[in-house]
């Protein structure tokens, strides 16, 4: 479970990075943050 959740994560972060490349600011900073929150070594919503 902990490696689906780090797959995810990772995948949430990346879209956040490309989406601000292509100035989307506000998507990309809400990606990023779900993709920390999501994310084992973070906040994780599911603990």
């Amino acid at each position: 479970m902990a490696t689906l959740l780090w797959i995810v994560a990772a995948v949430l972060v990346i879209s956040g990075i490309f989406a601000i490349v292509r100035q989307q600011l506000l998507w990309g900073i809400v990606l990023i943050v779900v993709g920390l929150l999501v994310g084992p070594g973070g906040v994780s919503i599911f603990h």
